[in-house]
């Protein structure tokens, strides 16, 4: 009686597997092995195509278009991190700690996690491109009175912005919660300690959410790097190809330049260097982990 409940059991959880498996090998896996086949060859996205063999990889390296691309992503990626992990810790710790209403700010605060990523872009496209000009010229300000999307210098931090707005959210309910592990008996031993302000945070509190901090930090580089939608939505890879972010190009180029094949290996490489990095940041925060 027991093998067979058993049996029927695990034939029911083999059942809701398979399907699973079955859908995950055909939208993941299997576009990723026929990206890595079209690495090595011409395919333009339509008609027939031959065998180039390295052709693309090599080209990779000797095109300024993708190195430019490289560096505006790594650019945005570590600026917007970096802002995203101080000011999302800020508002945990504030968020954490007694004050009224506490409930209705966090919900607020994560309202921008709900949306779109290209709705939120879109609405930002609208605000520097008439709000923020409009007020410029009301108050006299040459720097506002024209749209930061259309200057080349200025256009990457209106993404940062979009980017950070957005992301800030989640990271601020993953610092509360580990704000919340962290016991009330160790601030209290620390404050009889004459542990205060930056010294207990230095000491205690950070220590002891650093595994918190390692998953924002590695989510936040590798959804930065992979940043595609704030760039549709706002920019579109200009002015001038200044925002053109590596999977914007891997996008456009691919799906409507002809250059299947040649963006296939340089969706390849893009995958390999974030898998690296997120490797990385795990080695590294993981042994400062273990240290404290």
């Amino acid at each position: 009686m027991d093998k067979k409940g058993m049996t029927g059991r695990k034939r029911t959880f083999l059942l809701i597997t398979i399907p699973i498996m079955a859908l995950f090998f055909c939208f993941n896996t299997l576009p990723l092995i026929k990206g890595m086949i079209y690495s090595f060859t011409n395919f333009k996205g339509y008609g027939s195509y031959e065998f180039v063999g390295l052709r693309n990889y090599i080209d990779l390296f000797g095109d300024a278009r993708v190195g430019k691309s490289y560096l505006f992503t790594f650019k945005l990626a570590v600026v917007a991190t970096i802002i995203v992990n101080l000011i999302s810790l800020i508002l945990a710790m504030g968020l954490n700690s007694k004050i009224k209403f506490k409930s209705a700010l966090r919900g607020a605060y994560f309202i921008p996690n709900i949306l779109g990523a290209l709705v939120v872009g879109y609405i930002f496209n609208y605000f520097f491109t008439y709000i923020f000009p409009a007020f410029g010229d009301m108050i006299n300000s040459g720097a506002l009175s024209s749209s930061m999307l259309s200057n080349p210098k200025l256009a990457w931090i209106a993404i940062v912005i979009v980017c950070a707005w957005q992301a800030i959210a989640m990271n601020t309910i993953i610092y509360i919660s580990g704000l919340q592990t962290v016991p009330e008996d160790v601030y209290e031993a620390a404050s009889i300690d004459g542990a205060t302000g930056w010294k207990k945070f230095k000491n205690i509190t950070f220590p002891l959410i650093l595994p918190f901090f390692t998953i924002n930090m590695v989510l936040c580089v590798k959804n930065f790097l992979m940043v595609f939608d704030q760039i549709m939505a706002l920019t579109k890879g200009g002015p001038a190809q200044s925002t053109e972010s590596i999977s914007y190009l891997i996008y456009n180029n691919g799906m409507g330049g002809g250059q299947f094949g040649f963006q296939s290996a340089n969706a390849v490489i893009f995958f390999f260097v974030v898998v690296l990095i997120s490797a990385f940041q795990l080695g590294v925060l993981g042994k400062k982990e273990e240290q404290l």
